[in-house]
């Protein structure tokens, strides 16, 4: 069924329009030829931003149902399986259920132009209004404003994790330009949680929501979170919150915490829920520590340890590297392989202040992958001493060989991220 599924994508993928042009007008009139599926799927918590999305929602995920609450959750883009992108109350959707969605939408679509991300969401919201659920998690895709997710017209909640520069192509070269396409998910009368912000971007965030009459839930205006010893606190004008800190590593997962428990706190939850988004959240690919396989072999053979992170923006090397910084002395070497649209220099630049060496790869299979020499050259202009190998198990192999006892991080993509978990196993 796996493959019927893989089949039915291909074909969908074909569609495709000739030109770009970002619109909600396509999903809707598809959607309408569906008979309006998402009106009919639970309650919405709408989440955008730049970095965080993921792991705030897997957190607000962990906090929904440790109350025994049924949750959908959409997110992209996957790492192993497309499954991964739909998750229902019970788990990632079955190929049955992911091949007879699939087969409806392009039924109903008849060979009309469509993008890949419009059909997967009419996928996820016909798969989501035919199982029972108390809430459904929608991670934007890209931007906000017109990003397929966005037909929905009155969500119960919205987030906005932090905003930075990414997607220039498409959302704006500007801080405050890329902000206002995020804000386009806030929706009359409907409460927003909002992350720490630069102020450029808050100021826009604030506008938007003011001319919709939104309530704003701001971080470091109406609530906080910070790393007290080993625990989490939390305090917003309901009280004090004190739990453990997110198993999640890495500093910039106490804010991502902070603003999981605050849209927690806003749909009326507690203390228990609190805890559970901490301790319970499960995110792959987020600075994780590969536990087994051949990579796994070859590193620990040297007594190296192997990670894995999915960052590719530049603030997203600036979270990589305050992990490195606080997971204390060891010599640290990336293996990095990156996209050609990504602003490489400026996610390498933090990283070459904890990082001992970079040995970069060509993502297998990727069509948009950067050249390893080529990332090699931006490593260097980044001040990170650089090589290239033929690919990650050759990277591993001949550091953990040169540098025993070293940490080896595998990172610069989400994609180079998911072929490591599939063919690692």
């Amino acid at each position: 069924m796996a493959d019927a599924s893989d089949a039915l994508l291909d074909r969908l993928t074909r569609l495709h329009p000739k030109v770009i042009d970002l619109s909600l007008d396509r999903l809707r009139v598809l959607l309408a030829d569906l008979g309006n599926p998402e009106r009919s799927i639970a309650p919405v918590i709408h989440i955008a931003g730049t970095n965080g999305k993921g792991s705030t929602q897997a957190m607000i995920r962990a906090g929904l149902e440790a109350a025994g609450l049924r949750v959908n959750a959409y997110t992209s883009p996957h790492l192993a399986r497309f499954n991964e992108r739909i998750r229902l109350p019970d788990g990632d959707i079955s190929d049955a259920d992911l091949a007879a969605a699939l087969a409806e939408v392009e039924r109903v679509n008849a060979d009309r132009p469509i993008t890949f991300f419009e059909v997967t969401t009419a996928a996820a919201f016909l798969a989501f209004s035919r199982v029972q659920a108390d809430f459904t998690l929608l991670e934007v895709g890209l931007g906000g404003r017109l990003d397929a997710t966005n037909v929905i017209d009155a969500p119960r909640l919205t987030v906005i994790t932090p905003v930075s520069i990414d997607h220039t192509q498409y959302l704006g070269d500007t801080l405050a330009k890329i902000a206002a396409e995020k804000a386009g998910i806030l929706k009359r009368g409907v409460p927003c949680v909002v992350a720490r912000q630069r102020d450029d971007a808050m100021q826009v965030i604030e506008l938007a929501a003011a001319r919709l009459g939104a309530r704003l839930s701001a971080e470091g205006q109406h609530w906080t979170a910070a790393r007290e010893g080993e625990a989490l606190v939390f305090q917003d004008e309901r009280g004090l919150v004190d739990v453990p800190l997110p198993v999640l590593p890495g500093p910039h997962q106490i804010d991502n915490a902070g603003t999981a428990i605050a849209a927690l706190r806003e749909l009326g939850f507690g203390q228990a829920e609190a805890a559970a988004a901490t301790t319970r959240a499960v995110w792959p690919a987020r600075m994780q520590r590969l536990a087994r396989g051949p990579l796994v072999d070859a590193a620990a053979a040297h007594g190296c340890e192997l990670w894995l992170d999915g960052g590719h923006n530049p603030a997203g090397g600036e979270a990589v590297a305050a992990t490195l910084a606080a997971m204390g002395p060891k010599p640290t070497h990336l293996v990095c392989g990156m996209l050609n649209t990504k602003d490489v220099v400026g996610y390498m630049r933090p990283l070459a202040y904890v990082a001992t060496s970079l040995t970069a790869v060509s993502i297998p299979g990727e069509r948009n992958t950067l050249p390893a020499s080529e990332t090699a050259m931006a490593a260097a202009s980044a001040g990170l001493p650089a090589s290239t190998a033929d690919d990650v198990a050759a990277a591993v192999a001949g550091i953990a060989a040169a540098d025993p006892g070293a940490r080896i991080l595998i990172c610069g993509s989400l994609y180079l991220a998911g072929r490591v978990l599939r063919d690692n196993g």
